[in-house]
């Protein structure tokens, strides 16, 4: 199941559990994980992206070996809202993480990256420093927003 509405991703995940945050880039996956209260997301790593199959592979372990329910992936839209070429791009790549089997929540990113940017750049983190950290900020900063916004749901009735 892939949806962008957030009630729609809680009620495929009634028992909670650890969700993974990606940021998908052209060259790069920020990879980030909350716990399994939805309360903290964090940055796990920055993988580096080259063909589907072996990135499926990288995420597949990733899933197993922290026991993910389910992944919120950054929507790149316009900023008027819209889809992108880039934003029809992430949706496939969503798409095609059906092989993990499960719930996928599609989440707006636009601002995530210049958010994460500007926190580093306040906290006079070096450029090559910030370079090397910012895709799996961004992807926890993705995820934040994410659980933040599952928190403030109305409970089910």
């Amino acid at each position: 199941m892939i949806t962008a509405s957030p009630t729609e991703f809680a009620m495929a995940l009634a028992d909670g559990g650890k969700l993974a945050g990606l940021d998908v880039g052209t060259k790069t996956i920020g990879l980030a994980i909350c716990d399994p209260g939805w309360h903290f997301a964090g940055p796990v790593k920055t993988i580096i992206r080259t063909k589907f199959t072996r990135d499926l592979a990288v995420l597949r372990a990733f899933v197993a070996r922290e026991s993910i329910v389910g992944i919120v992936v950054g929507l790149p839209l316009n900023m008027d809202g819209s889809d992108s070429p880039r934003t029809q791009s992430v949706r496939a790549f969503a798409t095609n993480l059906a092989p993990l089997e499960l719930p996928l929540l599609l989440w707006d990113e636009r601002w995530s990256t210049q958010a994460v940017e500007r926190a580093m750049i306040d906290a006079d983190v070096s450029r090559a420093r910030r370079a090397e950290k910012v895709d799996s900020l961004a992807a926890a900063h993705i995820l934040q927003g994410a659980i933040d916004a599952l928190a403030n749901l109305p409970p089910p009735q």
